[in-house]
């Protein structure tokens, strides 16, 4: 099978994804410098106080990035050695790493066939009694069944719960049934890890956020990101406070702190998201009406139940990933992979001795998936460019 030339290529490469920064981002960043304090501080804590507010949860803490983000908060929650942590098997890999980080298992679980997230069928089947934690991944944005899963964990009757972590990495700006993605007691979760990586919907260039409504679970997450010191940088040396006599360190923590730099461009980013996400749902849109009756280009489904899908990516399965994406690639169009089959990875492989067949429909997504060009200021006119180069290669296939 070959995918065939039939349209002129762009003259400039149209970019898989490209962040949105704008003036204002620009002048808070010099701001940042020229104040003396660029590492955590005061535009952190400020970045934390509204990403908090815009999604209504009591505690939203900042991250050097959402890896870090899941690794620290599955140790507050207990999760070590002789756990188990349910995990999609279609998903970035640190979700499954960060499990292994703490000295737990990633069991992996398959996706649902029409929407592509966790399918709770399958978290039923990999329960056992060592199950500690569920972590759903919001794929490309779309909320993962939430109520579904928590009706699956209360059927069990365990006696010691089984939490739900969600991984929101995709789904800044997305919402579950009238509820935002990172209000965890409306959403009957734990606590939700967020990614502003450049690629995603906001960016702080690399970064992440923990939101969650437990206070017991909060506290434990600060120790964990910063040293296990029961006393922050900013408060310590800020002029306003004491010096510091001493500290005391509780638990052997890491450095996972955001920088004031980065907030600084988050909190512009964050005021700007429902923008860039009303354009991302646009793009997408003609996205689906252009690439509507290619059969042969298999796309996600809307969820049946009511949710935002902020469209952090849009994904399709081609008839052969390599030529086909080889082929957009030619015709000026960039793609991406996102992703391939975690548990089918060499390390998991090796050290769990996990095989093809383990999880049939995502090994079957994952063999074929490429995401399209999706990005705010994307005009209408690429959008055209992708669908046509799209529909030369699939309807000349041969």
């Amino acid at each position: 099978m070959i995918y065939c030339l039939t349209v002129l290529p762009r003259a400039e490469l149209l970019p898989f994804s490209r962040p949105e920064i704008g003036e204002e981002e620009i002048e808070a960043v010099v701001n940042c410098l020229r104040s003396g304090w660029i590492t955590t501080g005061p535009l952190t804590a400020r970045f934390e106080e509204e990403f908090a507010a815009s999604i209504g949860v009591r505690h939203a803490l900042a991250f050097s990035s959402c890896t870090a983000a899941l690794h620290v908060t599955l140790l507050a929650l207990g999760v070590g050695p002789g756990d188990e942590v349910i995990v999609p098997a279609l998903t970035w890999p640190a979700t499954a790493n960060m499990v292994v980080a703490c000295g737990a298992r990633p069991v992996f679980a398959d996706i649902d066939p029409a929407t592509w997230n966790l399918d709770p069928v399958a978290v039923d089947r990999a329960l056992t009694p060592r199950t500690r934690a569920v972590i759903p991944v919001h794929f490309a944005g779309q909320p993962a069944d939430l109520d579904a899963l928590r009706a699956v964990l209360a059927a069990t009757g365990r006696p010691r719960p089984v939490v739900i972590l969600e991984d929101a990495a995709h789904a800044a700006g997305a919402a579950y049934k009238g509820r935002p993605i990172g209000a965890t007691s409306a959403n009957g979760t734990a606590a939700a890890c967020f990614s502003f990586h450049p690629i995603k919907n906001m960016t702080t260039g690399e970064g992440g956020m923990v939101t969650t409504d437990d206070d017991t679970l909060a506290a434990a997450i600060k120790l964990w990101r910063f040293h296990g010191v029961t006393r922050d940088a900013w408060h310590a040396y800020a002029a306003a406070d004491a010096a510091p006599a001493t500290y005391d360190v509780v638990l052997p923590g890491f450095k996972y702190t955001m920088m004031d730099l980065q907030a600084a461009l988050g909190i512009h980013q964050l005021r700007k998201l429902p923008r860039f996400n009303a354009r991302r749902a646009q793009l997408a849109a003609l996205y689906a009406l252009g690439l509507a009756d290619l059969a042969t280009l298999t796309r996600p489904s809307r969820a049946p139940y009511e949710c935002v899908h902020p469209w952090h990516l849009y994904p399709v399965l081609a008839p052969r990933r390599a030529p086909f994406m080889a082929r957009l690639r030619e015709l000026g169009i960039a793609t991406g992979l996102h992703f391939e089959a975690v548990h089918l990875h060499s390390y998991y492989r090796k050290t769990l001795g996990l095989k093809e067949g383990l999880c049939p429909v995502a090994e079957e997504v994952c063999s074929r998936i490429v995401s399209l060009p999706l990005f705010p200021s994307m005009t209408d006119a690429d959008v055209a460019d992708v669908v046509a180069a799209v529909r030369g290669c699939v309807r000349e296939a041969a």
